[in-house]
């Protein structure tokens, strides 16, 4: 009976490993990294952070449509900013719809519910509020044509700001104030994204919330943990808020250090809104008389490509950027798996076939120890009744039968342990198969054959609703696809080719249901993850086959 216990917690243990682990897990190690102090021109003193000013217009947003707006536009965006200094109030990303319907709207990333804008603080100097109207030199923004807006105050001092866009999602917001009165000022540049209830998948492997490499290290906090206000001094860096495929961050000017960055949620728990913002403000800068403060701003509002962060990272020197992928505890093998996978899908035009092949190249190079497992289990198939025989002779004594056991395993150089060392391997291998499904915006809407037109979601056909035509309800447990049950066919197909393990009934019989307890939990993974798995597993079956066919199994 003990065994018995023994067996089922086991199973019951990896099942919860294989639906839990990377939700129990950190998603990112922190990575640390040696930053170089920079200088700065006349710094005195740290301000309050900018996020304090903010409940005025996070808690009213009809003030948004007061004022008037400019259209942006590139070959991957289109949206709006406004006047009032130049918010950045909307941005929708041209190449990504909603769903893979044809009629499906394009995403909307930035909107008057999520939004950038960018302040100033000073002493000595009156400066623009977040709902001034700023003079504007263009009807709209492009990368050929950026905009520049100015605010005079009161004593004759312009406030210039300009805002130019690349071809892609990159926005830079260049800020010039020349003190051309007759005493000097103290000025500081700040600038926030201010969301109000966001409307998140909630995966528990996806980070969705606050993110920045802020103080040399990986700052997260998920939008359903954050309660109150955290600060963090840095220099250098980012500071964002993140969904699971796409990205708005704030990349700070290189020439300052010691900046006041925060995350920052307010609103009332009664009636459920909720405001999330990300901010940082530089030091106060003394501006002499005939001096000109500048400071630049990054806006990144786009899909979390690889690439593409890669290629902003290094362009504009934005430390640790690639981290905003939220590439989880295994990230050195994550990353170069998406990076075979993207080149895959460039070469074969198709991310399932790309998925295909990888799982052919990760076979290929584990053959020699997949040979060495196979192996094993054609020496353990080919002495099992020998273990039968010794079983009934020492039924009654246990240590007499180990030790008799052993005895055979070492006259027939049987290592029964190196079965399983294959199976170590592919747990990591799997789990960081799974991370790139569930995360990487390269497997977003990617299609296969027939009707799986998503690798990222689940198989959408159901076996036991008849694919949709019988008039009976379905539990969700049993919507199986019929992908899940070719891998749950292949699973029994396997452990039928391979030797029965020596135990009692009772555990054959757990362990002969196996194949059909995963398939109905592996039916609610993402269908690219089980391809890979069916396929993988009639890849191991060939090898296997070809390995007991060499040894007499």
């Amino acid at each position: 009976m003990k065994e018995n216990k023994n067996i089922i917690i086991a199973v019951v243990l990896c099942l919860m490993a294989l639906a839990g682990l990377e939700a129990l897990m950190p998603s990112k190690k922190t990575v640390p990294t040696t930053q170089q102090p920079t200088e700065t021109v006349s710094v005195q003193k740290a301000p309050e952070p900018v996020a304090e000013k903010k409940p005025a217009v996070v808690t009213d947003p009809l003030l948004l449509g007061y004022v008037p707006t400019l259209p942006v536009q590139n070959e991957h965006i289109k949206g709006k900013v406004s006047t009032a200094g130049g918010r950045i109030e909307q941005v929708i990303l041209k190449d990504y719809k909603e769903t893979v319907e044809k009629d499906s709207p394009e995403v909307e990333w930035l909107s008057k519910s999520f939004f950038a804008e960018f302040t100033f603080s000073g002493n000595g100097v009156q400066t623009p509020t977040t709902l001034d109207e700023w003079k504007v030199s263009s009807a709209h923004l492009t990368p050929e044509k950026p905009v520049l807006l100015l605010w005079t105050n009161k004593d004759g001092i312009t406030f210039e700001r300009k805002i130019a866009v690349d071809d892609k999602y990159m926005f830079t917001i260049t800020d010039t104030v020349k003190n051309t009165g007759d005493k000097p000022f103290e000025l500081a540049s700040g600038a926030s994204l201010i969301r109000q209830n966001p409307n998140t998948a909630g995966a528990g492997t996806v980070h969705e919330g606050f993110v920045g490499f802020l103080k040399d290290a990986l700052q997260e906090e998920r939008y359903a943990a954050a309660k109150e206000k955290k600060t963090f001094r840095t220099n250098n860096g980012w500071i964002g808020q993140t969904d699971k495929y796409w990205l708005a961050a704030l990349a700070f000017d290189g020439k300052q250090k010691n900046i006041q960055t925060a995350f920052d949620v307010t609103g009332d728990e009664e009636d459920k809104t909720k405001t999330y913002i990300s901010s940082f403000q530089t030091q106060m800068t003394t501006v002499p008389v005939g001096g000109t403060y500048i400071h630049t701003t990054h806006l990144f509002a786009g899909p979390k490509v690889l690439k593409l962060i890669e290629g902003y990272q290094d362009k504009l020197d934005i430390e640790r950027f690639e981290l905003a992928i939220d590439f989880g505890w295994y990230y050195f093998l994550t990353k170069p798996f998406l990076m075979i996978l993207s080149l895959l899908n460039r070469l074969v035009g198709n991310m399932g076939i790309a998925i295909l092949v990888f799982a052919t190249l990760l076979r290929l190079l584990m053959l020699p120890v997949a040979a060495k497992s196979f192996e094993s289990t054609a020496k353990m198939k080919k002495i099992q009744p020998q273990m039968k025989r010794l079983q009934e002779l020492y039924k009654g004594d246990k240590m007499r039968l180990n030790q008799e056991m052993m005895r055979l395993y070492q006259k027939e150089k049987v290592n029964p342990a190196s079965g399983c060392l294959p199976m170590m391997i592919q747990i990591p291998v799997f789990f960081s198969l799974y991370k790139v499904l569930s995360v990487s915006i390269e497997m977003r809407q990617a299609p296969f054959f027939g009707w799986i037109r998503d690798l990222s979601v689940r198989d959408p056909s159901s076996v036991f609703s008849l694919f949709g035509y019988a008039p009976w309800p379905v539990p969700s447990l049993l919507n199986i696809g019929v992908w899940p049950v070719l891998m749950g066919i292949t699973m029994l197909l396997q452990q039928k080719m391979s030797p029965q393990p020596t135990t009692n009934r009772d555990q054959l019989m757990v362990m002969k249901w196996l194949p059909v307890i995963f398939t109905f939990m592996m039916g609610q993974f993402a269908a690219g993850l089980i391809i890979y798995w069916t396929w993988s597993n009639v890849l191991s079956m060939i090898q296997q086959k070809h390995i007991m066919k060499k040894y007499g199994g």
